[in-house]
């Protein structure tokens, strides 16, 4: 079932969403070669934790595994698409790093991530970061009171398409709010005009994943960190709207 939040619930969320928004801008001086992904993350916990809320992905309990995720965010990095696990790897120059942040406060939930790109990258992580951004710009311009759920799907893989790029399909957007993961899941391909109607007061956590080569992934034993099957780059970008009568509002920019 897809609940719309009402207004006094969407200010809640505008919250949440901030705080993620800030994380993001206390990290970015943090995200250079030669920093370990475990600093990064507790960056990512003392920001969350300074601003009174808590972080969203710690002991989580996902769909693929029974074990708790351990760390506060997920940095995943080049071959690895979503829910990579903080803690030794060093981040190189030309790498792009994936940094997933959610954020529990007031009993709702604010989750974003951001792409980045560490020095010089190469010409192909360059256009594969650029296209994966500018699907989720497309993708919220469809959070119209009226639209179709799979108009969202079509504008991002169209755009994945565009490049030469393809999209994963084994995970998906959500909606949120006082679950991190609640109704509709939101895909990131097929046609427009199909699935739920969009309606004042949905809030949705939109993220397209874009890979280099094929769609197809694997998760690795960690039960947590997926990676692509072709072991080639992937981008992901993500943020949380809501649709509202004067068009999407995200909540998780500042």
């Amino acid at each position: 079932m897809i609940i719309c939040k009402s207004g006094s619930e969407i200010k809640l969320m505008r919250e949440a969403g901030r705080i993620v928004a800030e994380v993001f801008l206390g990290i970015e001086e943090f995200l250079k070669p030669g920093v370990d992904t475990g600093y990064i993350d507790k960056k990512v916990e003392h920001i969350i934790r300074q601003h009174g809320a808590i972080p969203a992905f710690k002991g989580y309990i996902g769909r693929l595994s029974s074990r708790p995720f351990p760390a506060s965010s997920c940095i995943s990095i080049n071959e690895e698409v979503v829910h990579g696990i903080p803690g030794r790897r060093i981040i190189s120059e030309g790498d792009l790093v994936a940094v997933d942040v959610g954020v529990k406060l007031n009993g709702f939930y604010g989750d974003a991530a951001r792409s980045y790109r560490i020095g010089k990258v190469s010409g192909i992580a360059d256009r594969l970061w650029k296209a994966t951004k500018e699907a989720l710009e497309l993708g919220i311009e469809k959070c119209l009171i009226g639209g179709r759920l799979s108009d969202i799907s079509n504008s991002i893989e169209s755009r994945a398409l565009l490049d030469g790029f393809s999209v994963v399909k084994d995970f998906v957007g959500h909606g949120i709010g006082k679950k991190m993961h609640e109704d509709p899941q939101i895909l990131n391909y097929g046609p427009p005009g199909q699935g739920p109607v969009l309606k004042k007061g949905m809030v949705l956590a939109i993220e397209p994943m874009l890979n280099e080569g094929g769609s197809e992934v694997q998760v690795k034993e960690d039960l947590w960190t997926v990676i692509t099957m072709d072991r080639k780059l992937s981008c992901h970008f993500e943020n949380t709207v809501a649709i509202t009568e004067n068009g999407p509002e995200v909540l998780t920019a500042i």
